[in-house]
């Protein structure tokens, strides 16, 4: 992923501007778009027809007006949806996002930071999905793709080492997740860490390894100072505009 000469962690919108508009909906990556951020984290997950959308939650009731399992749904069903109005009644009939329809938005406008939502063995193959959408948009050096899976992440990686890939990392998973086997057979080309896992320590262990750290979600000011501070590569926030503010102090 191309990482602009800027001297300072870059500014990720978690799931778009999440706090302006509905999350991972077009309207909020419009939004980090018009608030400067670097880029945009998004998360997709198969229809059960196997197209790709763009949704983080396993079950669809608390931001649209369905139910049920994301998966469970055809991609017709899913568009018929409206995943606006249980934000503000002004996004009303905003409907759940494709990949495809994201990455023309954001082509040569934002980074994507692609989080795949591999959760069983027939989600598996979603990175390799992933990989021929971002080729078909001539967008690798755009995008990385990260998820929490090591063997969905290896998979992405393999079907396309041109992309770059993350390993999604938290403190409450098992602590032989965190580095060595698990980071070598992802094939991940960096690390996205939970906020508490960060500190100076892990800093310099991430650069003995020469693996860039993106972190999430960050969203007091003095988290991000700390964030800054320590020099990561990108944070990753539902408040892109306080975190541009704090960066241009």
């Amino acid at each position: 992923m191309k990482r602009p000469e800027q001297g300072r962690p870059l500014v990720f919108a978690h799931r778009g501007a999440s706090k302006v508009a509905p999350e991972n909906t077009l309207p909020a990556f419009e939004a980090a778009i018009r608030m400067g951020a670097d880029g945009v984290e998004l998360d997709v997950q198969y229809s059960s027809d196997g197209a790709l959308v763009i949704f983080h939650n396993p079950h669809l009731d608390a931001t649209t007006d369905g139910k049920g399992r994301v998966t469970a749904h055809t991609l017709d069903e899913l568009r018929a949806l409206d995943a606006g109005s249980w934000f503000d009644p002004q996004f009303a009939g905003t409907r759940i996002a494709l990949l495809d329809e994201a990455l023309d938005l954001l082509k040569d406008k934002l980074l994507v930071n692609i989080e795949i939502k591999a959760l069983d063995a027939a989600t598996m193959g979603l990175g390799a999905d992933v990989v021929r959408a971002v080729r078909a948009h001539d967008m690798a050096d755009q995008v990385v793709i990260s998820s929490f899976n090591p063997l969905a992440l290896r998979r992405a990686k393999t079907a396309g080492p041109e992309i770059e890939a993350g390993l999604l990392l938290a403190p409450d998973l098992p602590g032989w997740t965190r580095w060595g086997f698990t980071r070598s057979y992802s094939k991940a080309d960096g690390l996205h860490p939970e906020l508490p896992m960060v500190d100076a320590a892990y800093m310099a262990q991430a650069a003995g390894r020469r693996l860039p750290v993106r972190v999430w979600t960050v969203n007091e000011p003095d988290d991000m100072q700390r964030m800054i501070d320590l020099n990561v590569d990108a944070i990753i926030t539902d408040y892109p505009d306080r975190l541009i503010a704090l960066l241009k102090e």
